[in-house]
């Protein structure tokens, strides 16, 4: 074959573990260890069980085939459908999602995408189908799905800025857009997971999100928020922060995936935003107006069983409108809080006595808290992560990777003093699950104590 241009992306450290763990598996396994999950961002098969969901949408179809015929409903959904999926669809999430976020949003804005990465690869090939150098904004750390989808385009850079407990620091986000600028880059948007934040382990807090918006308003930035786990909130309702899309609409896009909430087998999700560009010539352009044509391009129509599924998810079993899908999610978070709390009790409990040393977040939301081992001679890279599960059985994730490149040249040492760990998902339900998390979270303490010589 004749030689191209193509480059190889860095392969995610997740995909890499994933790829050595059937062998570091087998180590352990020959040890008599047991395989401790605190790793994996899935969500827990408890609340991920398809059969109800299944059951409710065939009632669904029986229910529309008795009051409108089956026929007349379906047919236009299994012929050339709009990019834009079916208005009563579109209307009911947008009721629904709307008033449980506060926030007035419009059918006509909300476009289906192959779950929240769908929404990032439309945004990203929009930006990038100028054929100009393109600068993306993140934070350090950041989702690795992001990263590789952003360094795709050869011309493309991303700056990034690190965070405290309440989300990145804005006199350094301002400083990164003047400084892609001045570097002669396009600044497409800034890119965040503001509620869970993966793999950062916070939330944003409520002032914190106002000075970012600050910021982007005055730098006429678009600011992107992937919201993953906006339902999976652990927080009382009333100190839940509002998402950038009810606090700026006109400056935010917002993806939305059903794979927490849900199922993330069908990947459904939506990009919603009420912003608009200026394209050139100078012409103002409904953002919405630009992403449907990227959208058509790339997926002319959606999966009709999919988007009726998720349409039945939104009805309750009279098939009437849900009020909200709060009470939906509160089934799913009481098994998650459960989980966190396990894992933050062990952590206390057991890595406590030793505040200097180890430190972990306290999520208000998603599945993941960030541990950190301040230890001289320690450094939570590959290698160490490999160890822990050939050694104890343990599986967890360095976070150093999830660092964009301009991080680790800012500091060498990015990362390399923690791990992400997941309290997401184990094999069992119920008992079994507390048992199996209980578990995990005393291996993992036991083998930091033993790694540091406690």
């Amino acid at each position: 074959m004749h030689a191209t241009q193509l480059t190889q992306a860095p392969v995610s450290v997740t995909r890499e573990m994933a790829a050595a763990l059937p062998k570091l598996a087998q180590i352990a396994k020959s040890k008599g260890l047991a395989l401790h999950h605190l790793g994996a961002g899935y969500p827990h098969p408890e609340v991920t069980d398809p059969t109800a969901f299944l059951a409710h949408k065939d009632a669904y179809y029986a229910h529309l085939g008795q009051t409108t015929g089956t026929k007349a409903v379906l047919q236009p959904l299994y012929g050339y459908t709009d990019t834009q999926g079916a208005l009563r669809t579109r209307e009911l999430f947008a009721n629904i999602y709307g008033a449980d976020f506060k926030a007035d949003l419009a059918p006509e804005h909300l476009i289906p995408t192959v779950g929240s990465t769908g929404g990032i690869n439309l945004l990203c090939s929009l930006f990038e189908r100028s054929g100009n150098k393109v600068a993306y904004i993140t934070d350090a750390p950041t989702y690795a799905g992001f990263l590789a989808r952003a360094s795709l385009y050869q011309k493309a850079r991303i700056y990034s800025v690190e965070m405290d407990n309440e989300g990145p620091d804005c006199e350094a986000l301002a400083a990164q857009i003047r400084q892609a600028r001045a570097d002669g880059y396009d600044v497409a948007f800034y890119y965040t997971v503001p509620d869970g934040h993966n793999p950062g382990g916070i939330s944003f807090s409520a002032q914190r999100r106002q000075e970012i918006i600050k910021v982007l308003a005055n730098a006429d930035v678009l600011l992107v928020e992937d919201a993953p786990y906006s339902y999976i909130n652990f927080e009382a309702p009333e100190a839940r922060p509002l998402p950038f899309i009810s606090l700026a609409p006109e400056q935010t896009v917002h993806l939305f995936t059903a794979s927490k909430i849900g199922l993330p087998g069908p990947r459904i999700g939506f990009i919603y935003t009420e912003a608009t560009l200026t394209i050139a010539g100078g012409a103002k352009v409904p953002l919405t107006q630009l992403l449907m044509t990227e959208a058509s391009a790339d997926f002319l129509m959606h999966n009709p069983e999919a988007l009726c599924g998720f349409e039945s998810f939104l009805l309750d079993d009279q098939f009437k409108p849900r009020e909200s899908l709060w009470p939906v999610a509160e089934e799913k978070i009481r098994v998650y809080r459960e989980n966190r709390e396990i894992l933050l009790s062990t952590l206390a409990e057991k890595l406590g006595d030793t505040p200097e040393l180890f430190g972990w977040t306290t999520p208000g939301a998603g599945f993941f808290s960030v541990f950190t081992l301040n230890h001289p001679s320690i450094r939570c890279d590959k290698a160490f992560t490999e160890r822990l599960v050939a050694e104890y059985g343990v599986v967890t994730i360095p976070t150093f990777s999830f660092f964009p490149a301009d991080a680790r040249v800012r500091n060498p040492k990015a990362g390399l003093n923690q791990l992400r760990l997941s309290f997401c998902y184990s094999e069992g339900t119920g008992a079994a699950r507390r048992a199996e998390l209980g578990a995990a979270s005393q291996a993992f303490a036991r083998a930091i104590r033993t790694e540091c010589g406690l």
